[in-house]
């Protein structure tokens, strides 16, 4: 580790590491500072650990269901255990991936826990190094802070240093499968594991304080993706209020309902899927002012914060706590602190010189949640287009008016898709679906949006059929008939 670099990056999750690989690939002299796992949360406790998971629980549900489109499997199990060493496998060949991409960029990766000190002044404490030994300093001329986030446990009493009360993390390591699982919360994360544990025989109660799950969704389809698990049991509108040591190995989740009566649930274990929190402490940030709440770090459409030469990206911002919204903020913090350093004259610390040209542009960063079945969304809902000013057209179809969708879940499956547009111009603001493929499709949607297309753009489209988001052209030519 040398003493001087263009760049520190704090944190080597996907918005430190992308950004890194960028700057180093234009020939910035760059170090990525780390003091866990490179790959931060999303690859380690997170987003990969998590899909491969559901993937296997896919295969289990789908052998179990194959009897009614005429494939018979006798006696399907499954092994958790290989299940786990599978996710382990898949966790550590992308992390030796994104390590091999950091040598190929010349970025120097240190294992160690980095603070700022000043702006352009930033010391680190290696991993593993002896009780006492001094941090060393380090000058450069941008820091770019990609700290995350971290999951957030409220004060609930018996919630805390509860062997029986996991998050996210310490669910993705469970030795067997409980029969009864209580979910504290209805959101991406709480419905997920809902899934995954449901699908692979779990009784499974979610508790969630809004009166839907996964808020942020159009109202329309929420219900859809709800309904689509019936055997989860849905606690709507609920608060939790304690959680008890129950009888033997239990635990009594207590809650009281929007009603007020005082409800309760025994659980063989809990999960507190509450939701996550930004890391902004512990890493120098309040030594230097920058301006932060418990939201988050704020930044602008450049990423850059009110304290010159600093940047922020990520979970950090706290505006959208997704890995591909990180790559994104990633890439336009790297574009400018590129474009600054190169018009300055070597002390490189003014965000008044001009910066890079790319710009985060929020309402097209798109959405999913990966459960069975899947939802995604990009845009306004018909409720945010609303709150805008906007007058808008929706249309609604069923994906069951789709043949694939007929053809490999059945005519009573649940899942639909939603377009929401502008009736007065036609530009598209919003699509949403639940169902299948929703995850691998919704890019198209971002598109849509990002490029500004219009409704009769889109019925002039030719998309491939059978397919099931081919619907998304049925809705377009639904609201054409209308104006």
């Amino acid at each position: 580790m040398d003493s001087t670099y263009d760049i520190v990056i704090i944190g080597g999750g996907p918005a430190g590491y992308r950004a890194a690989e960028t700057l180093g690939n234009l020939g910035r002299k760059v170090l990525l500072a780390e003091g866990g796992l490179l790959g931060g949360t999303c690859l380690n406790v997170g987003c990969v650990p998590t899909k491969t998971l559901l993937n296997s629980a896919k295969h289990y549900v789908h052998a179990l269901e194959g009897e009614r489109f005429g494939v018979k499997a006798e006696s399907v199990t499954f092994d958790l255990g290989k299940m786990m060493a599978w996710k382990r496998e898949v966790v550590d060949k992308l992390r030796a991936g994104i390590a091999a991409e950091m040598k190929h960029a010349k970025v120097e990766v240190v294992a160690g826990v980095a603070t700022i000190e000043a702006p352009g002044r930033v010391s680190i404490a290696l991993v593993g190094s002896p009780s006492g030994a001094a941090a060393q300093t380090i000058e450069c001329r941008a820091i770019l802070a990609c700290t995350g986030s971290s999951p957030l446990i409220p004060p609930i009493p018996g919630l805390r240093d509860n062997p029986l009360v996991l998050d996210s993390t310490g669910i993705l390591e469970v030795t067997a499968i409980p029969k009864r699982l209580c979910v504290i919360g209805g959101g991406v994360i709480g419905v997920e594991f809902a899934s995954l544990f449901s699908s692979l025989g779990s009784q499974v109660t979610v508790v969630e304080m809004m009166d839907e799950i996964v808020p942020f969704m159009d109202a329309e389809l929420a219900p859809v993706l709800r309904r689509a698990m019936p055997a989860i049991k849905w606690k709507l509108g609920c608060k939790v209020t304690s959680v008890d040591k129950g009888p033997g190995e239990a635990a009594t989740l207590r809650y009281a309902t929007k009603e007020g009566s005082s409800e309760s649930v025994e659980a063989d274990l809990i999960l507190a899927a509450i939701g996550r929190r930004p890391n902004t402490e512990g890493w120098g940030a309040d030594t230097i002012g920058l301006d932060r709440s418990p939201k988050g770090v704020a930044a602008d459409a450049r990423m850059r914060t009110n304290v010159p030469g600093v940047w922020a990206a990520g979970d950090l911002v706290g505006k959208s706590q997704l890995a591909h919204s990180a790559y994104r903020m990633a890439e336009v913090a790297a574009a400018d602190i590129d474009a600054v350093l190169g018009a300055g004259d070597g002390a490189g610390h003014s965000h008044g010189q001009a910066g890079g040209a790319q710009l985060m542009r929020w309402d097209a960063i798109p959405w999913a949640v990966y459960s069975l079945p899947e939802a995604a969304g990009v845009g306004l809902t018909e409720k945010e287009a609303t709150s805008r000013g906007f007058a808008v057209t929706c249309a609604r179809i069923p994906l069951r008016a789709s043949g694939r969708f007929a053809a490999e879940n059945g005519f009573q499956a649940q899942g639909a898709v939603k377009l929401v547009s502008d009736a007065a111009t036609g530009r598209i603001l919003g699509l949403h679906g639940v169902g299948s493929y929703a995850s691998e499709a919704i890019w198209g949607g971002a598109a849509l949006i990002e490029q500004e297309m219009r409704i009769k753009d889109l019925v002039e489209l030719v998309l491939p059929h059978p397919t099931v988001w081919e619907l998304v052209r049925d809705a377009a030519r639904q609201i054409a008939s209308k104006s």
